[in-house]
């Protein structure tokens, strides 16, 4: 059973734990997660820990809020102390930190270390947002199923040290136990071999607890751990957060899980989502209906970043489960269908016309541009989990761009295939307008089961400029006042935890 006490958190009466107390009854390290930061803004970050010694099974703590000292500097070299002080990990958010750090100045690097008792964090290194900034370093991220494929990307990443990572979803897989080897799929001409290199700790998550041991086990990873110490993020979730392809209130089997025990599902993993992400707020709760403020804008020099969120206020898939695509059907076209839901859809369209950037950026869990996977003159099937799904709520979308704002840039990941795409005033007309420009991530570790698919029916969209759904990694964003540069990174190995990686292309918004 989940209390109300466990989500609502400690009461003003809860015990705490001071330094000296702390210090006899954490008896190992407890900086085991290591440490991030997120949510930059131009005079504030958010920074995160958790204490967790025995990060597998529960945390291992003891019972009781426990205070935890914070020091951060203006230099790297830790001889500028900007500020210390003690702030409260809550036992009722697994003992997690969210220490909001303002004050600050824009555009400016600093370094921060938690520390209990005779206990220290490694040192991590954030950096605050900037309007006046004149260039921007900015790396997109996705889908990193711990048991398909290492890190290594993020190792790689975290030695780039951009100014933000904005990872827009699929942080873990709720999914069980897989067989360690290598299996072989068959397809037309060719055979393809993927591995299972490392395995996950439980059978397919459902309680909080569950929840939070995942989010441990997928943080212990050393190079994750790297990346986040080295920048901070921005974070949305897509669906593995939670279960494969939910929608709102929808769960993938709703035959398998009543109303009520998603619900309940939903909110448990809200609560381990936010425990260990660098966000300020918590789910918001209603008796049972939990809600998450995920999406947002941030702005770094010349680009404005939205956020989105198209889990929480999206409509449920029609049309069937052909995958990886599904012919259409006439529920396709009903205009009710949303992605976004109306709140978040005129947020965006404000901002979007209010935006004085030189570059307007929607990171998106899921494809904007479309995918066929069938040859004119048939109906195209598509991904119906993707925008291919909403075509009435992604015209309203492509209108709204259309429209004025400047130098649109979508930036997607969910469907682990690296891609560069125009995106047309009619999707479904690449001799219209080009309007802007998408630029989707292949993913960290997650096999691409479909690749035999993307590369097959590749000539039936001529709106893709690069494809490459055969390789893992990640992209990075070079923006300037005259140009947007997109490369992507891929891994040259998978398997192998200590990888190097490679730049596979180079692509500037201005030659597409």
């Amino acid at each position: 059973m989940i209390s109300r006490r466990l989500f609502l958190g400690a009461t003003g009466t809860a015990l705490v734990l001071p330094a000296s107390l702390a210090r006899a009854q954490i008896r190992s390290n407890p900086f085991t997660l290591g440490v991030a930061s997120g949510t930059p803004r131009e005079t504030s970050v958010i920074l995160w820990t958790r204490l967790a010694p025995d990060p597998l099974k529960g945390g291992g703590m003891p019972i009781g809020d426990v205070a935890v000292r914070y020091q951060v500097w203006e230099d790297a070299e830790q001889r500028r102390l900007l500020r210390e002080g003690e702030v409260s990990a809550p036992q009722a958010d697994a003992h997690s930190v969210h220490l909001k750090l303002d004050g600050l100045k824009p555009g400016r690097e600093y370094w921060y270390r938690f520390s209990v008792g005779d206990y220290d964090s490694p040192v991590g290194r954030t950096r605050t947002a900037s309007r006046a900034a004149g260039t921007a370093k900015l790396a997109l991220a996705s889908c990193q199923n711990w048991q398909s494929g290492y890190f290594a990307a993020y190792a790689d990443m975290a030695e780039w040290a951009p100014d933000c990572v904005i990872h827009v979803g699929d942080y873990i897989y709720e999914g069980g136990v897989g067989a360690l080897g290598t299996r072989q799929v068959e397809k037309p001409g060719e055979t393809l071999t993927f591995r299972t290199v490392r395995q996950h700790n439980s059978a397919e998550i459902v309680t909080l607890w569950d929840y939070r041991n995942r989010y441990a086990l997928y943080k212990s990873d050393p190079s994750l751990q790297a990346a986040h110490a080295a920048s901070p993020w921005i974070v949305a979730m897509d669906d593995h957060e939670v279960d494969n392809n939910w929608a709102a209130d929808i769960p993938q089997d709703p035959w398998a899980q009543t109303p009520l025990e998603f619900k309940v599902r939903k909110l448990a993993a809200f609560k381990a989502w936010y425990e260990h992400m660098p966000v300020e707020r918590p789910p918001a709760l209603v008796g049972l209906e939990s809600s998450l403020q995920m999406y947002g804008a941030y702005r770094f020099g010349l680009a404005q970043v939205h956020l989105l969120d198209t889990r929480q206020y999206r409509s449920d898939q029609v049309c069937g489960d052909g995958f990886p695509g599904q012919a259409p059907c006439a529920d396709l076209a009903d205009p009710a269908r949303s992605v976004l839901g109306q709140g978040q859809e005129a947020w965006l369209t404000r901002q979007l016309r209010q935006s004085d950037a030189a570059f307007n950026v929607l990171a998106s869990q899921i494809w904007l541009a479309p995918y066929r996977f069938n040859s004119a003159p048939e109906p195209a099937a598509v991904n119906m989990d993707s925008w291919d799904g909403y075509p009435v709520a992604r015209a309203r979308m492509l209108e709204t761009l259309g429209q004025g704002v400047a130098n649109p840039v979508v930036l997607s990941g969910d469907w682990h295939c690296a891609a560069a795409m125009n995106i047309h005033a009619n999707p479904d007309d690449p001799r219209s307008r080009v309007i802007g420009h998408e630029f989707a991530g292949t993913s960290i570790a997650s096999d691409c089961g479909w690749m035999h698919e993307m590369d097959t029916y590749r000539p039936d969209n001529p709106h893709v400029r690069h494809l490459n759904a055969r390789q893992r990694g990640y992209c990075r964003f070079d923006v300037s006042a005259t140009e947007w540069s997109t490369s992507f990174r891929i891994v040259n190995d998978p398997y192998d935890a200590q990888s190097s990686c490679r730049t596979d292309v180079e692509l500037r918004t201005r030659d597409m």
